[in-house]
């Protein structure tokens, strides 16, 4: 096992702590190593202060079988199992508890899409999954959440890359990214967005989602075949805010 992507996923564990978006035991990072049929993640209710890159947990992509590490795998681990195996895209998945997302998934709904700083990173309205039958919490709950995520993403013909994000009804959060520390930055991203959703809906609660002309533009300057957002060639941006 590749000792620098253990290092990178429990740097990405504390940067939850660091940025707000977990308290206590709560969230957990993972990355993939799909050469190696390896996933690295947070083991199981073990807190910032104890997280070191030899404690993280390494279990087999295709089966789950624990490999390596002292301890257990985090709880949430067939989420990202069924999330890796149905994605191939993803290198990196976040869960979290953060306030306002967690808000919303408790609520059962979409973020609408109000304004230009939620364009920016989805192609829309962050999607709500819906609830988990009685069945599917009985038997293999973690891993149904995963199910349930990916056929949201399924009917509604959505690409993980336009979308790096979900809300799980009842539950909270997951998001992702081509790294770990992509997948972070998403999870803040999307706090932030339903942070400003749910002032923009108090203040208008008649509120229209942003027009799809706006929508379009803002996602395509970023995402597009012809994005010009940030540097060319690695070079590195003024500042991380910059537009």
């Amino acid at each position: 096992m590749d000792a620098s992507l253990q290092a990178l996923v429990c740097e990405a564990n504390l940067q939850l702590h660091r940025l707000g978006l977990v308290i206590l035991t709560w969230g957990n990072v993972s990355a993939v190593d799909r050469a190696q049929d390896r996933v690295i993640i947070k083991p199981s209710g073990v807190p910032a202060e104890a997280l070191t890159p030899e404690c993280m947990a390494v279990v087999r992509l295709s089966t789950g079988e624990p490999l390596s590490g002292p301890l257990r795998p985090s709880s949430d681990t067939p989420t990202h199992l069924a999330l890796y195996r149905s994605f191939p895209e993803l290198g990196g998945i976040v869960h979290t508890h953060s306030t306002y997302a967690t808000a919303w998934a408790q609520a059962g709904l979409d973020i609408p899409c109000y304004g230009t700083t939620h364009a920016d990173l989805f192609h829309g309205a962050v999607p709500c999954a819906r609830a988990l039958t009685p069945e599917e919490t009985r038997t293999d709950y973690e891993l149904n959440t995963g199910r349930v995520i990916v056929e949201t993403f399924r009917a509604r013909h959505f690409d993980p890359l336009c979308f790096p994000g979900v809300l799980c009804r009842h539950h909270g959060p997951f998001t992702w990214g081509t790294t770990p520390q992509q997948a972070v930055e998403h999870a803040a991203a999307l706090e932030e967005i339903a942070r400003m959703a749910l002032l923009s809906r108090q203040l208008s609660p008649a509120l229209s989602p942003i027009p799809a002309h706006i929508l379009e533009k803002h996602y395509g300057r970023k995402h597009g075949p012809s994005a010009y957002y940030g540097q060319r060639g690695g070079e590195a941006a003024s500042s991380a805010g910059r537009r």
